[in-house]
């Protein structure tokens, strides 16, 4: 039996420049061209194409930590989103050929496809350091023709795009129509036990999955719904996900929220739905110097003392008290606590509502890919809304009662 061709390197030149003139030069990787973007590292392994889909990654340009990418090809089953959302993708050593049984295509030939301009050859290692001791920066990468210009030209271009505070992505990244999550499409036999509404602001296709294998009924929604709209759907339960930009401009889903907490309707957010739950019960946000993302955060349930190993990717956190209980800037929503924090700086990674049925976290349960740790969030979601369905009355004496 012959052996299969394994491609030539490419020799197209490619140049990464951030913001303060630092620059690695390789070759490229995927399209060919010029891309901007927010560069920032992400720590996972594994799940390349998992991190490549997810929407959160929207403006950015990924540098993987894991010297060795692509050698398990890519699949139409991994794929966590419609499209590649990052701007850009940054690695050392990319794969000649994938060894997968599950792999339909190189991860070169989708980059291609796809039009996403990469860089390999370049020391992600001195890339990484750099940007945990100066922060996540603007940068761009160019290959071909472009990776010729003179550097002050495309130094000139990266420090044109807008930075990422201050920008407003969910809208552009959110899903265009409504749509269902059935129960019985995963596994679940007999009727739903709960329907929720799930305002989509980037989020990955594996968590309406999660909700759907355990027996609810999902109603995923566009970033811009109303209260009034997501009603209509008699949610026992509304959830936001997670998804990229700054938490600070979205005032319309903080409303949404607000609207939802009002209602006494359990309110399960995670990542950006953790900031946007934050911001409601007014709380402030801010951005992190180069954020958390990868699939091995160590996080601190501090209720149980247990640690998760969680998978993240946000740069921006909620500004609350770490301890104790506290009352909510927003009084009306009675006491908040800071339910988890991350063991390698201390953030916020989880809010719990003591006088309402409102919980977040900043990290991704749906473990994909990633770990499993956090899966019992699905489950205590499900419980707070059993718990409010079979005694509403009750639950709401109670509440007042705690104020």
């Amino acid at each position: 039996m012959s052996e299969a061709r394994v491609p030539a390197r490419t020799t197209t030149p490619a140049l990464l420049l951030l913001e303060d003139g630092r620059a690695f030069r390789g070759t490229s990787y995927g399209a060919v061209g010029t891309t901007l973007g927010e560069a920032v590292f992400t720590t996972g392994m594994t799940g390349y194409q998992e991190t490549l889909t997810d929407p959160s990654y929207a403006r950015q340009l990924i540098v993987q930590t894991a010297p060795h990418i692509g050698n398990t090809g890519v699949n139409a089953a991994d794929n966590e989103s419609t499209r590649i959302w990052a701007a850009g993708y940054v690695v050392r050593d990319a794969a000649r050929r994938p060894s997968n049984w599950r792999s339909e295509g190189t991860l070169d030939d989708e980059l291609s496809t796809q039009g996403i301009v990469g860089i390999q050859g370049v020391d992600t290692r001195a890339i990484t350091r750099h940007l945990r001791e100066r922060g996540a920066m603007k940068a761009g990468i160019f290959s071909g023709d472009a990776a010729g210009r003179p550097a002050s030209d495309l130094l000139q271009e990266v420090l044109a795009q807008p930075s990422m505070e201050g920008l407003q992505l969910a809208e552009e990244v959110s899903v265009g129509q409504a749509y269902a999550v059935e129960p019985s499409e995963h596994g679940w036999n007999g009727e739903p036990v709960f329907t929720i509404v799930a305002l989509d602001l980037g989020m990955k296709s594996m968590t309406p999955h999660r909700f759907a294998e355990r027996g609810v009924r999902v109603h995923v929604l566009p970033a811009a719904t109303t209260f009034e709209e997501a009603m209509a759907f008699k949610p026992d339960g509304v959830f936001l996900s997670n998804g990229p930009g700054d938490p600070a401009t979205a005032d319309r889903q903080v409303g949404f929220v607000r609207s939802f907490l009002e209602a006494g309707v359990p309110y399960f957010g995670i990542c950006f739905g953790n900031q946007i739950l934050g911001r409601a019960l007014g709380f402030g946000t801010y951005k992190l110097r180069y954020g958390h993302r990868g699939m091995n955060q160590p996080v601190m349930d501090r209720g149980t003392g247990k640690v998760e190993i969680t998978s993240q990717n946000h740069g921006f956190a909620v500004d609350a008290p770490l301890d104790g209980s506290t009352l909510a800037p927003e009084e009306r929503f009675g006491k908040v606590e800071v339910s988890h924090i991350s063991l390698n700086d201390q953030v916020v990674e989880g809010l719990s509502c003591l006088d309402i049925p409102a919980f977040s976290v900043q990290y991704h349960p749906e473990a994909a890919a990633g770990p499993h740790d956090a899966a019992y969030l699905f489950d205590r979601f499900i419980a707070l809304m059993g718990q409010y369905q079979s005694n509403p009355a009750a639950a709401q004496t109670e509440t007042e009662e705690s104020k």
